[in-house]
C-alpha cells in the first residue's frame, strides 16, 4: 500500500474516532424524532403521524398534492380554552362596561343590563343571539385599525377570572405542535372559527403562526368611507355572516375554495365541518378535541352550554373518526406547563 494511501486512511480514521465532519462528508439532515412531544404515546398520535408521513410520501397510495393538503381548525375549545364562556364574550364584556356611559339605555335592555350588573345567570339566559348582540354593539362604529388595537391591548392585559392567566396563554401546547407538524410538511393552514374573523386575527399570527389571511370567522356588516381621501372600512350594528355548523363547509367552499383533508373540532358546532373533510376523495383525517380534564382544564360533552359536544362524538366514533382525549392524549395542556414554559417555536 502507497504511503499517500495510508495517510488517506490514517485521515479518515482519526476523523471518524474523533467524530470531526470532513469538508466533503455530506451532513446528515436534522431529525425530529418526535414531532408532537406534549402528546402522550397512543392511537391518536401514531395516526396523525402515520396520517401525514403517508400523504407527504411521493408514491404512496394516499399521497396528496401540496396545493391539496388544506387543513381546517376550529378556534374556541380546538386551539384554546372556552370556559366558562367563549373568551370573545369576556372582550365583549369588557367593551360594554367601558362603552356604558354613552349608553344609558343598556341599563335597562338586555342583554346588556345582564352584564352591567354582572349577573351571567341572566346573560348566559340570553342564549347565542344575545353574544351576538353584544359582539356587534360592541365592534361596531369602529374602524378596522381602531379595533385591532383594542384587540391587541386587551389580548395582551386581560386576565381569564378563573385561571388568572392571560387568555393568549390558555392555547393548547399540543395543537401548536400540530399546527407546527403540519406546516413544515407543506399544509396550508387556517382557522375555520364561529368567533369574529377580526377579533382572531388581531392576534392569532402571533400566537398560532397562522397568517391573517387564513383565518375564516363570523364577521359584521362593514361599509367603505372615503373620507376625504382617508378611506376606512367602518364595522356596523349587524351580523353580516355566522360560520358554525353549516356556516363552516360554505365559508370554506367560498374562502378557501378547496375541501380540506385535515380537519379538526371539538362540539356539535363543527361537525358539518369535518362532514365535508370526510367526503374528500382524497386521503383525510378528522380530529375531534374531547374536552377530559377538570384538573388541568375542564371537562364537559354532551350538556355543556358552551362547546357541546353531543352528536358529534357519536359521529366519531360511528365514522372511525379520531377523538383526542384531553386528559389521557396531553401530556401538557398549556404552554406554562412545558419544561420552558414558552410557546412552541413558530420561527422556523
Amino acid at each position: 500500500m502507497s504511503k499517500f494511501l495510508c495517510m488517506i486512511l490514517l485521515v479518515l480514521m482519526i476523523a471518524d474516532i474523533f467524530g470531526c465532519e470532513l469538508k466533503d462528508k455530506p451532513k446528515s439532515p436534522a431529525r425530529n424524532d418526535d414531532p408532537l412531544p406534549s402528546w402522550n404515546e397512543g392511537s391518536v398520535k401514531r395516526r396523525i403521524i402515520a396520517f401525514v408521513r403517508e400523504v407527504t410520501t411521493s408514491g404512496s397510495a394516499g399521497f396528496v398534492p401540496v396545493a391539496d393538503r388544506i387543513a381546517t381548525f376550529d378556534n374556541d375549545g380546538t386551539l384554546w380554552s372556552e370556559q366558562p364562556v367563549y373568551f370573545q364574550l369576556f372582550f365583549a364584556l369588557d367593551q360594554v362596561k367601558a362603552m356604558s356611559g354613552k349608553h344609558p339605555e343598556w341599563k335597562t335592555t338586555q342583554p346588556f343590563k345582564a352584564v352591567l350588573e354582572n349577573n351571567m345567570d341572566d346573560l348566559v339566559e340570553q342564549g347565542e343571539k344575545g353574544l351576538l348582540e353584544l359582539v356587534a354593539a360592541t365592534h361596531a362604529g369602529s374602524t378596522k385599525e381602531k379595533f385591532d388595537s383594542t384587540v391587541t391591548a386587551w389580548i395582551s392585559s386581560a386576565k381569564h377570572p378563573g385561571k388568572q392567566k392571560l387568555y393568549k396563554e390558555l392555547v393548547f401546547q399540543p395543537m401548536l405542535e400540530l399546527i407546527k407538524y403540519l406546516q413544515v410538511n407543506e399544509f396550508k393552514v387556517f382557522i375555520v372559527s364561529g368567533g369574529g374573523i377580526d377579533f382572531i386575527r388581531s392576534w392569532a399570527e402571533e400566537v398560532y403562526g397562522i397568517p391573517r389571511e387564513q383565518i375564516v370567522g363570523s364577521y359584521i356588516k362593514s361599509e367603505f368611507h372615503y373620507n376625504s381621501g382617508a378611506p376606512a372600512i367602518m364595522k356596523l350594528p349587524e351580523l353580516d355572516f355566522y360560520d358554525d355548523r353549516e356556516g363552516k363547509p360554505l365559508a370554506i367552499d367560498k374562502f378557501i375554495g378547496r375541501k380540506p383533508v385535515f380537519a379538526a373540532g371539538n362540539s356539535d358546532g363543527d361537525l358539518q365541518m369535518l362532514y365535508w373533510a370526510a367526503s374528500n376523495k382524497l386521503k383525510n383525517f378528522e380530529l375531534y378535541i374531547h374536552h377530559t380534564d377538570p384538573d388541568r382544564e375542564w371537562a364537559y360533552d354532551r350538556k355543556s352550554p358552551v362547546g357541546a359536544l353531543d352528536k358529534g362524538i357519536d359521529e366519531a366514533k360511528r365514522l372511525g373518526w379520531a377523538i383526542a382525549d384531553m386528559k389521557n392524549d396531553w401530556r401538557i395542556v398549556f404552554p406554562f406547563e412545558s419544561e420552558s414554559g414558552s410557546l412552541v417555536d413558530l420561527s422556523q
